[in-house]
């Protein structure tokens, strides 16, 4: 087995791309895809976070704050997705009041 070390991911197709990054402790950002390595640090450009909610700090409100770019660090990535293709849905698993 060689000694270089490889992602997981191919990143490589997302650059210039837009994508969405989810942060452990539940920050979410969105932004273009600028740059990466082999740790998964990203470069995003034109980044904004979408805050959470002060009651309820799992969920994220309609209210952002513009970044423009900035560095996430690799060991705080939990989750990179395109933002072209993908809708938000119902969650299927919420059971109705009242039952």
């Amino acid at each position: 087995m060689s000694g270089r070390k490889e992602t997981v991911l191919d990143l490589a197709k997302f650059i210039d791309k837009g994508v969405q990054v989810k942060l452990t402790g539940g920050r979410q950002v969105t932004g273009t895809l600028k740059g990466y390595d082999q740790l998964l640090n990203l470069v995003l450009d034109e980044a904004v976070e979408f805050l959470r909610d002060a009651d309820d700090p799992l969920k994220t409100t309609d209210q952002t704050r513009r970044f423009g770019l900035i560095v996430c660090r690799g060991t705080a990535v939990m989750l990179v997705s395109p933002t072209d293709g993908t809708d938000e849905i119902a969650n299927p698993f919420l059971q109705p009041d009242g039952i």
